[in-house]
């Protein structure tokens, strides 16, 4: 079973249960684990070497990662350059109307604009279905 890392900011999260939810319902209906790290794990503020020690060592498991930037965050940035450096691929999704990254479009192996949960998830599929996982 493949594995994926869908990175967002803890605080966005919440304007995006809906679509993250459906996108991993989607995933998982053909044998693709996501792991929404800001779901599984919850740190205090003084445990940011953990916070980062357990999202490098989930995204070294995962075989991708996908990263919601409507919103942009330094956290999902640097998830992002540790998931480049290890050689993993990313794809870049952000809402239409969205300010577009050139940072992150340049470490991404895809980039997808959607307008609803069902366009990401089709696009989402789409590109995972092409992935040459490394």
């Amino acid at each position: 079973m493949k594995k994926g890392y869908f990175a967002i900011s803890f605080a966005d999260k919440s304007k995006f249960t809906t679509t993250i939810d459906y996108l991993v319902n989607q995933l998982t209906n053909i044998d693709i684990e996501i792991l929404v790290f800001v779901d599984k794990y919850h740190f205090e503020p003084h445990q940011e070497k953990e916070m980062m020690t357990g999202a490098f060592a989930e995204i070294e498991a995962s075989d991708f990662l996908i990263a919601e930037l409507t919103h942009k965050s330094i956290g999902v940035g640097i998830e992002m350059g540790y998931a480049f450096a290890t050689k993993k691929p990313i794809i870049y999704v952000r809402q239409k109307g969205a300010e577009y990254s050139t940072t992150t479009a340049g470490c991404s192996e895809s980039i997808i604009e959607y307008d609803s949960k069902e366009d990401l998830a089709d696009k989402v599929l789409s590109v995972i279905k092409k992935i040459n996982y490394r």
